[in-house]
């Protein structure tokens, strides 16, 4: 399957924002949705804890903030701004949280499969 976009510029002040409750804190998602590819601008309030583990892959992009990424096997990566990670779907389960609130470019789509 091939899909194509063309040019374009976001401006992410005209994109609506979604709540999503975590475990503990709140989520607000701005999101474009194209075939095969989801981005999204992602804030995490302060004492955000995801409500699952997430097995999807992402390019997690970290713009202001700071966030710990729990891995299900107990390793903890933080990130900074400046900083991201990548995984594959199925490569690892990951759950987020923030002591201090977090703004993230989050991009994932059919290139991540796992195949």
């Amino acid at each position: 399957m091939s899909s194509s976009i063309p040019f374009q510029t976001i401006d992410w002040n005209s994109v609506e924002k979604t709540e999503h409750p975590g475990d503990a804190g709140t989520s607000f998602w701005q999101t474009l949705q194209y075939d095969g590819l989801r981005i999204r601008l992602v804030e995490y309030g302060p004492g955000y804890i995801a409500d699952h583990w997430c097995r999807k892959g992402h390019l997690v992009y970290c713009i202001e903030g700071e966030f710990t990424s729990l891995l299900e096997d107990g390793a903890e990566h933080v990130l900074t701004p400046g900083m991201m990670y990548v995984v594959s779907d199925k490569m690892s389960s990951h759950k987020s949280m923030t002591n201090t609130g977090v703004k993230l470019i989050i991009i994932d789509g059919d290139f991540l499969v796992d195949k």
